[in-house]
């Protein structure tokens, strides 16, 4: 591809390879107003979802690796290694700050590190260690399924009139509360177009009512004729 400098006239050949990480859930975001939707369509060419990683511990000692040999550099240090009671500290660690903490921790043992070697105090860890292996929480659109059919499975129960509708209205309504009343944002958010959103929010009367401005008096009484009186002579 190429690109042109602003005020320059001259394209430039460039090859660029962008990547972006974010723990925010991008398709809630772009429904919810909260990230632009063409930004998020130019990015999201590969996705990738990453566990934590208390949930991978067999990139625990290569990542410390890494930093070991990337800070090493930076420190002006050579050969540092680590012990095998660090390496069981680091595998029996929980992570809570996930790699950003792991890299912290690895840089800060370097500064402290006697001999060329990384002991178990030199780590400065600051949560619980984990007994046992992480215990992987269910995704929340799992949760959130489970909700719902327990909700349906109690209206069935009840067996009232007109089941669809009462649920289709309630839907509409809590996400159009939701987008604060934004009709855009709000049929992002369902996957209906706006034309089919706006048709429902009349028919639940939530459609803003249009104003009509009342007569200025002042005006309207300027453009009215004057009559003059003359009095009988």
């Amino acid at each position: 591809r190429q690109v042109v400098r602003i005020g320059s006239r001259k394209p430039i050949d460039v090859r660029v390879r962008l990547v972006a990480a974010t723990n925010v859930r991008l398709e809630q975001a772009v429904a919810a107003g909260h990230f632009r939707a063409d930004l998020y369509y130019r990015l999201s060419v590969a996705t990738l979802q990453l566990a934590p990683l208390a949930q991978r511990p067999g990139d625990i000692l290569a990542l410390a690796e890494h930093f070991i040999e990337v800070y090493s550099r930076r420190l002006g240090l050579t050969q540092v290694r680590l012990s095998a009671e660090a390496r069981d500290a680091l595998l029996s660690y929980a992570w809570p700050g996930n790699i950003r903490e792991l890299e912290n921790v690895i840089h800060y043992a370097l500064i402290i590190c006697r001999d060329g070697s990384i002991a178990r105090e030199d780590l400065q860890l600051h949560a619980v260690a984990r007994p046992g292996p992480a215990v992987v929480a269910p995704p929340a659109e799992a949760v959130a399924g489970e909700v719902l059919e327990r909700v349906f499975e109690r209206l069935f129960d009840e067996a009232p009139q007109a089941l669809h509708a009462r649920v289709e209205s309630a839907l509409i309504r809590a996400a159009y509360r939701h987008c604060h009343h934004n009709q855009v944002h709000t049929a992002a958010l369902l996957g209906i177009t706006r034309n089919v959103l706006r048709t429902q929010l009349k028919r639940l009367d939530l459609l803003p009512t249009a104003r009509v401005a009342a007569p200025h008096v002042g005006h309207e009484m300027a453009h009215e004729p004057k009559v003059r009186l003359h009095a009988a002579a």
